[in-house]
């Protein structure tokens, strides 16, 4: 029996991952992310299937980022009617980050209509609406880690603890072909070590095949240690003149890990002690089913949340649900703290305070996650003098600070440190990184056989 992979998505990028596993006449999909990009990229790949969603089998979920789960509702809409196998934290988050891409959707397609209505253009649809993705995840079933499933016939999986966003796994597949038994490993994101409220990522044993992410392939992250005194400097900095400080963040796990950072300086005493404000509602309901899947923290986190010691309970901390709130920041003229989505400064209420604070010199953006190629965020990182807000050209005033130790995803020596844990291999397929990052960690691993 032919195995086949096809890479259908997140490969020489780092958005987009789809991977379709093909045991003789078995499909099983791993992963359906959703493609993010300029929004005719975004409609062209997102709707291009090369393959018919009819015929899958099963699908198993990694994580629930929504460039790994966010267009299963549209592959509903397609056709997809198998069962999708995912821990039940993923399950959970799954179903927030979903109805939020659709709600992004729909007031993305109400403006772009309005543009089009005038200039006599075809009207755009949304890939799927809030209602459709609300109802995604009946499909889902939940599975425990390190529990062997069957998934179709002759083929079973185990989802392994990948250490990078609550719930989030390693997906190993055991393909039986008569006697003979192949073993594929999908470690799509990994996460890192001694990483605040996780535990550290599972190693799986005998794989013959390694689907690997190579997003900082070519890099090497500071001590996640350090992500705590540069938070602590950057912000004293800031503050010191009086200034905002707007961290765009990850709604799933950055906006919980700042939070934690942010908590513990707090307790010491070695920041002052300014107003800080989650705005997003979507990071407040994910905040709050950290501690319904406790079971998927560390020992110390847990331990922390059995005495009572909430780490998202701060006294000078307050989740913003009504946009009112929120716009209400944009006129406190107070030195404070606001983490706001979206993680890339793409959309979302972060971009709100971004047009009202960028061109102050007192103020600050502190980066700390990935920003990919021709997002708001890379321009800002790169410090583009003047960037576009909602179409109008704002000049880059505001000190940026980068702090690359917050990252969730491992770098080439962790990479390379969990690949030789998982051989001897006879493959290592790399996805999930732009082109320069899969090279230069295709070179390092290259290296690292040779000796």
């Amino acid at each position: 029996m032919a195995v086949k992979i096809k890479f259908l998505g997140g490969a020489k990028t780092v958005t987009g991952s789809s991977h379709l596993i093909s045991a003789g006449n078995t499909d099983i999909l791993l992963d359906g992310g959703l493609f993010q990009g300029h929004r005719q990229a975004f409609y062209d790949i997102n709707t291009t299937f090369h393959y018919n969603p009819r015929t899958i089998k099963a699908m198993v979920l990694s994580h629930a980022h929504i460039d790994h789960c966010g267009n299963i509702p549209n592959l509903i809409r397609q056709g997809l009617r198998c069962k999708i196998y995912t821990t039940s934290a993923t399950k959970d988050l799954a179903d927030l980050m979903l109805v939020d891409s659709g709600k992004i959707q729909e007031e993305d397609v109400r403006y772009v209509n309005k543009i089009n209505r005038r200039m006599n253009l075809p009207l755009r649809k949304p890939l799927y609406t809030a209602k459709e993705a609300s109802k995604a995840t009946r499909i889902f079933r939940s599975i425990s880690y390190n529990q062997k499933f069957c998934i179709a016939k002759d083929v079973s999986a185990t989802i392994v603890d990948a250490g990078h966003i609550l719930g989030s796994g390693i997906i190993v597949l055991d393909i039986r072909d008569g006697e003979r038994c192949l073993r594929l490993g999908y470690a799509v994101d990994l996460g890192r070590k001694n990483l605040p409220l996780l535990n550290n990522p599972s190693i799986p044993k005998g794989l013959d095949y390694l689907i690997l992410e190579s997003t900082y392939g070519g890099r090497m992250h500071r001590p996640i240690e350090e992500a705590q005194s540069k938070l602590r400097e950057a912000i004293s900095r800031a503050v010191k003149r009086g200034g905002k400080v707007i961290i765009p963040s990850f709604t799933l796990e950055r906006t919980q890990e700042v939070i934690y950072f942010l908590n513990e300086l707090l307790k010491e005493k070695i920041i002052p002690s300014v107003p800080i404000y989650v705005d997003s509602p979507l990071a407040t309901n994910i905040t709050d089913l950290f501690k319904y899947h406790l079971d998927f923290l560390n020992e110390k986190t847990r331990q922390a949340f059995m005495r009572g010691d909430n780490p998202f309970e701060l006294l000078n901390l307050r989740f913003i649900r009504e946009q009112r709130e929120s716009k209400a920041l944009n006129t406190d003229n107070r030195p404070m703290i606001i983490i706001a989505g979206s993680g890339m400064c793409e959309s979302g209420r972060v971009l709100h305070h971004l047009q009202n604070n960028i061109e102050d010199s007192r103020n600050m953006v502190l980066v700390v996650g990935y920003m990919a190629q021709d997002t708001l965020g890379r321009r800002i990182v790169d410090k583009t003098p003047f960037v576009k807000i909602f179409g109008v050209e704002y000049e880059l005033n505001a000190e940026v600070v980068v702090i690359n130790s917050f990252s969730g995803h491992a770098d080439q020596g962790e990479l390379l440190e969990f690949v030789s844990g998982c051989l001897p291999l006879k493959r290592i397929f790399l996805v999930h990184g732009e082109l320069e990052q899969s090279q230069a960690l295709a070179e390092a691993l290259i290296l690292q056989w040779l000796d």
